[in-house]
C-alpha cells in the first residue's frame, strides 16, 4: 500500500530533477495541510464555540487548506513550481492578514508557518525565493508591531515590550534565514559538482571507447605497414610471371604450327589468369586486414587460420631469423574476428622480431589444453626480466624508444583476448627469449557453424 502511495506521488510528469524528487514530500506536506486544517477546527469546534477573536485564523486556515489541495492538483499537471508558489504566497497573505488584525500577538499563535515558509522557499524555491520570502516576512511583523501601536485597548507597558521583542523576533529569523542560505547553497554546489563529475565520467568513458577502437585500426594499419615490402615483394613476384607469359607471345609468333601456337597461347592465358587471381587474393586479404569495420565473428579452425598466415609471417621476418609452425593434428574451431586473430599474432611477432637484432627462431605452435585452443609464440631473442614482465600488458609502457612503439600492442592483445572468452601469458628469461601463450575457448557445433 504505501510502495504504490509513493509511486502515485513520484509518477507526477516534472522535468526538472530535482523538482522530481522533491514532488513526492511536497505533495504529502500540502495533503496534511489540505486535510489537518479541517480536520483540527472540525475537531475543536465540536466542543465548544469559536474563541473571541479567532474568527480571521478559522477563515485563513480554511483558505490555506483549499489553496494546498489545488496546489497538490497543480502539481499532479505537472506545474510543481507554480504550485509551491501559489502555496507560499496563501502562508504569507495569511500571516499578513492574521498580524493585521491581531498584532505581534499573532506570533503566538502560529510559529511553524513562519519557519515553514523560509524552509519551503530555499530548499525547493532557491535562495532568491529565500531571501524574497524573508524580506516579506519582516513586513508581515512591521505589520503587526504597527498594529500593536496604535491598539487603544492594551496598555503602554504591554505595547513597548512588544517593541522591544521586534529586534530579537527580526534577528532570530534572519539567523535561520542565514543557516539556510548557507546549507542551501552547499547543496546546490554539491549537487553541481556532482553532475559535472557524472557528465566528465561519461565523456570519459565515451572518449576512452573511441580511443580504444582508433587503437585497433592504428594496430592494424601498423601491423600492415610493417608487411608493406613483403607484399611489395609478393606482386613484384606475380608481375614477373605475368609479364614472363605475356612474353611468350614473341616466341609463340615464330611457331609455324597453328596448333601449337594456338595451344601455347592458352597456356599463357592461363598462367596469366592464375597469376592475377593471386595478385587479387593477397590485395583482398590486405584490404580486409587493414579496413576499419565492425567485428564480424565466425566460426573457423584456428590451425588453417595460422597456416594461412604464415607467407605474412616470413615477410614480416628479415631472412636471418627462421621461422617454424607447428599445427594440431585436429580441428580447433574458433569463434572471434579473423582479423583480430592475426592482428594479436603479428603484433607478437613484430614484438619478436624486434627482440632478435642478430636472427634466431621464431615458432608458432598450436595444440589444445582443458577445452581450449593454445597459440605458443617462441622466439630466442633478449627476452625479459621480472619488473618488465609485471608491466608489459599495461597501456603506454614500453622498453622501445617513442620512435620504435607506443607501449600499446600487448594491452589491444590482453583486452581482444578478454573479449573474446581466453587469456593472454608470458614466459620469459633475460638472455633465453620469450614465449607467448594464447588461449582461446573452443566454440561448439564445429567450423562453419555459425554461417
Amino acid at each position: 500500500m504505501w510502495n504504490r502511495i509513493l509511486t502515485w506521488l513520484g509518477s507526477a510528469p516534472i522535468a526538472d530533477e530535482v523538482d522530481r524528487r522533491n514532488a513526492p514530500v511536497m505533495q504529502l506536506l500540502l495533503l496534511f495541510y489540505g486535510i489537518a486544517l479541517p480536520a483540527n477546527w472540525a475537531w475543536h469546534l465540536s466542543s465548544r464555540p469559536i474563541p473571541k477573536g479567532w474568527t480571521i485564523v478559522l477563515i485563513l486556515d480554511l483558505i490555506t487548506a483549499s489553496l494546498a489541495l489545488f496546489s497538490v492538483f497543480l502539481i499532479r499537471r505537472g506545474k510543481f513550481r507554480i504550485a509551491i508558489k501559489l502555496f507560499v504566497a496563501a502562508q504569507l497573505a495569511s500571516l499578513t492578514l492574521a498580524y493585521h488584525m491581531l498584532g505581534a500577538q499573532a506570533q503566538l499563535i502560529d510559529q511553524v508557518s513562519v519557519i515553514l515558509v523560509l524552509v519551503i522557499s530555499g530548499l525547493v524555491l532557491g535562495r532568491r525565493a529565500l531571501w524574497t520570502a524573508f524580506s516579506l516576512l519582516v513586513v508581515v511583523f512591521a505589520i503587526g508591531f504597527v498594529t500593536d501601536a496604535n491598539n487603544s485597548q492594551q496598555t503602554a507597558q504591554w505595547i513597548a515590550n512588544s517593541m522591544r521583542n521586534a529586534p530579537s523576533l527580526v534577528l532570530s529569523y534572519l539567523i535561520i534565514t542565514i543557516i539556510l542560505d548557507r546549507t542551501l547553497t552547499a547543496l546546490r554546489e554539491s549537487l553541481a559538482e556532482s553532475k559535472a563529475g557524472q557528465r566528465e565520467l561519461q565523456r570519459e568513458m565515451a572518449e576512452r571507447e573511441r580511443a580504444q577502437a582508433q587503437l585497433i585500426h592504428a594496430q592494424k594499419l601498423e601491423a600492415t605497414g610493417r608487411l608493406a615490402s613483403g607484399v611489395a615483394h609478393d606482386f613484384n613476384n606475380i608481375l614477373d610471371v605475368i609479364l614472363g607469359f605475356s612474353a611468350q607471345r614473341h616466341r609463340l609468333q615464330e611457331l609455324s604450327d597453328e596448333r601449337e601456337r594456338t595451344d601455347g597461347l592458352a597456356d599463357a592465358l592461363d598462367g596469366v589468369e592464375v597469376a592475377a587471381r593471386r595478385g587479387t587474393a593477397l590485395s583482398r586479404k590486405l584490404l580486409s586486414f587493414s579496413r576499419r569495420d565492425l567485428l564480424k565473428l565466425e566460426t573457423f579452425d584456428l590451425s588453417a587460420a595460422l597456416a594461412e598466415l604464415q607467407p605474412m609471417l616470413r615477410q614480416l621476418f628479415p631472412p636471418k631469423v627462421r621461422l617454424q609452425y607447428a599445427a594440431s593434428e585436429e580441428p580447433l574451431p574458433v569463434r572471434m574476428d579473423r582479423s583480430e586473430l592475426e592482428l594479436m599474432v603479428l603484433n607478437v611477432a613484430a614484438n619478436a622480431r624486434d627482440a632478435m637484432p642478430d636472427g634466431g627462431h621464431f615458432t608458432v605452435t598450436v595444440s589444445q589444453s582443458d577445452g581450449h585452443a593454445e597459440i605458443a609464440m617462441a622466439d630466442d631473442g633478449q627476452g625479459m626480466g621480472d619488473p618488465v614482465k609485471r608491466q608489459i600488458f599495461e597501456p603506454f609502457f614500453t622498453t622501445k624508444s617513442a620512435a620504435d612503439g607506443t607501449g600499446l600492442g600487448l594491452s589491444v592483445i590482453r583486452d581482444l583476448i578478454a573479449a573474446a572468452g581466453g587469456d593472454i601469458r608470458v614466459d620469459s628469461e633475460l638472455g633465453k627469449g620469450s614465449t607467448f601463450y594464447l588461449r582461446l575457448p573452443l566454440a561448439s557445433g564445429g567450423i562453419g557453424a555459425d554461417r
